[in-house]
């Protein structure tokens, strides 16, 4: 039996300067991204495209998810898995690649580095081989068309 889950946000286009987007020039790329019973997140275009630099812009939301989703299925296998993290960070990285004309991209990579603590040198090994294992489970991963990689890093929580 298949099981189906929906994802409802609504986006909401907060840059109208009054004269809407009378021009390119005329409109700012402001929105807030909303769901039912959340805070809404302020967000706008890359600031290369004109967009805001104090938020979020789509391409760092795509890399929020896709680190947020290996952070979630990682730390569900370390439970199972009998490794005990007690630190996880990730300092992800996207690369957007803009086709020949200019006019459009595509995120071409994705490279996360979680840096995680465990209570025990000896779950170092099996705290490092389980990021592998997290692709073929990630929602987010399975469903991108760009190479994700890990360079994860473990260290041993200090006695």
């Amino acid at each position: 039996m298949t099981t189906t889950h929906s994802y409802d946000v609504t986006v909401e286009w907060t840059g109208n300067l009054g004269s809407g987007t009378e021009n390119y020039r005329s409109f700012a790329r402001d929105h807030e991204v909303l769901a039912e019973g959340k805070p809404g997140i302020a967000a706008s275009s890359d600031p290369a495209f004109r967009g805001d630099a104090t938020r979020w812009n789509p391409e760092e939301l795509l890399v929020a998810s896709v680190s947020q989703c290996h952070l979630l299925w990682y730390l569900h296998l370390c439970a199972e898995g009998g490794v005990v993290v007690t630190e996880y960070q990730d300092n992800a990285t996207a690369v957007m690649t803009m086709d020949a004309s200019g006019g459009g991209g595509q995120i071409t990579s994705v490279v996360l580095r979680p840096e995680v603590t465990v209570t025990d040198a000896s779950m170092v090994e099996k705290a490092r081989a389980l990021h592998g294992d997290v692709a073929a489970l990630c929602f987010i991963a399975r469903s991108v068309n760009f190479p994700i990689t890990e360079e994860p890093v473990v260290h041993v929580q200090p006695d």
